[in-house]
């Protein structure tokens, strides 16, 4: 192949490549409880929970299979190279055995009475409800999660618009300074300095796209889409949406789904040391036994072969009567790791307690810092509009309209930075109640 032909293949093989990108790409228009029902169906922690409760499932049945009638059959052919022989005292040596023979048997066990296995049973349910549970504290991380990085981005957005407007400002005024200055009636000064903090403005403007840039592909990845694919964010981020729906109904700790959780657990651990301390009782079984026997000299299919039957019925009893206090330890064993969970349920509703309390606090605080910074940034702009104004008028300098603008900036900058905060605060504390919608 010429070093031309294989340029070409190599270029069509990339088109090819990025055509199926392209053509594999989708686009997501997301409401915030959209990207988080998308992240329940994609994400890997919540498919696993989801497939541990089918395990679970499959568990029980398994369980329930154990009391079922139990049913197997055998079977055997033997052919015997050298026959067994038995010698007698006067040294003649006999054979009693055929050199074919072959079995079939089948057997039913029942099971009567098996208290570890009847406990396990009544587990069944219990077990699966934890399963459940366990589903319900992932599914709440990740709702959590994606919830801050969306509200994350739309900050970001919004602030990103302002300064772009806040450029277009000092363009103008740029512009403007330009004129006066050709007239005579500015210094180059005073050009210089709006062309530095112009500048700044735009820069601030590129790291903030590209910050927005990154955090759409953190948020991509929290709700399990491609990096390829197109995302769109539907909601507005208000003052207004931050102060609604924040009293909560009456709080009970099993609205925390750890809680909820912790609480199966409880119930299953209880119900082992049950199992282990009925240890010591009998386990009961019936049986029945049916099976066919064959000899010959040739193989099974002569004619001349020799069957016969069996069959045999039964009960199998078994007391345990001694197990060197194996039991007694493990029942012991079994209570001890029930009062870990209570503990485990005791230190989880202090930790509620403790984040229900710093979560509360902190979102009060900031609501009314984001009351204040929004007063502020009026003010700022008013302050602006005054300051242009006697600008455009004859009164004042370009350096007034440029610090106003600056000042302006810098609060719009705090609005952002505790409309964040805001956010943020709500989402935990809704958290913690366990009622993060």
């Amino acid at each position: 192949m010429t070093r031309k032909m294989y340029c070409r293949s190599a270029f069509l093989l990339g088109l090819m490549m990025i055509n199926s990108i392209i053509f594999s790409q989708k686009k997501y228009e997301l409401t915030v409880n959209q990207a988080v029902e998308i992240a329940f169906q994609n994400l890997m922690e919540v498919k696993n929970a989801a497939l541990d409760i089918e395990i679970q499932q499959a568990q029980n049945d398994e369980i329930k299979g154990q009391v079922l009638p139990q049913i197997s059959a055998t079977a055997a052919l033997n052919h015997y190279l050298s026959l067994p022989q038995i010698q007698f005292p006067d040294g003649s040596v006999v054979t009693f055995v055929q050199p074919w023979s072959t079995n079939a048997g089948a057997s039913l066990t029942q099971l009567l009475f098996q208290p570890d296995l009847f406990v396990g049973l009544q587990a069944r349910k219990t077990a699966l409800g934890l399963s459940k549970a366990n589903l319900e504290v992932v599914k709440e991380k990740v709702k959590d999660s994606a919830y801050r990085r969306y509200y994350a981005i739309l900050i970001a957005q919004k602030q990103s618009e302002f300064l772009q407007t806040g450029i277009k400002r000092l363009q103008k005024l740029y512009h403007d300074d330009s004129v006066m200055y050709v007239n005579g009636f500015a210094e180059k000064l005073d050009l210089d300095k709006v062309q530095v903090q112009l500048t700044n403005l735009q820069t601030s403007k590129i790291v903030l796209d590209n910050s927005i840039k990154i955090a759409y592909a953190a948020l991509k990845y929290s709700i399990g889409v491609s990096q390829y694919d197109t995302v769109i964010l539907k909601e507005e981020l208000t003052t207004e949406v931050v102060k609604s729906k924040l009293l909560a109904d009456g709080f009970k700790y099993e609205d925390r789904k750890e809680i909820l959780a912790l609480k199966f657990a409880k119930a299953l651990e209880a119900l082992d040391v049950k199992r282990k301390r009925l240890g010591s009782l009998p386990t009961l079984s019936a049986f029945v036994n049916y099976g066919v026997q064959g000899q010959g000299k040739k193989f099974i299919t002569d004619n001349n072969t020799f069957w016969f039957r069996s069959s045999l019925v039964g009960m199998n009893f078994s007391l345990p009567l001694f197990d060197g206090f194996q039991r007694k330890n493990k029942v012991q064993q079994a209570r001890l790791s029930l009062q870990k969970i209570d503990n485990n349920i005791d230190n989880l509703k202090q930790i509620i307690d403790l984040q229900q309390s710093i979560s509360k606090e902190s979102l009060k605080s900031a609501l009314l810092n984001l009351d204040a910074q929004e007063r502020n940034v009026q003010l700022a702009e008013s302050v602006y509009n005054s300051t242009k104004k006697k600008f455009e008028a004859g009164f004042g300098s370009s350096f007034e309209v440029l610090q106003a603008d600056n000042d302006w900036q810098t609060a719009q900058s705090n609005y952002f930075s505790v409309l964040y905060n805001a956010i943020v605060a709500k989402i935990s504390y809704q958290s913690s109640l366990g009622k993060l919608e």
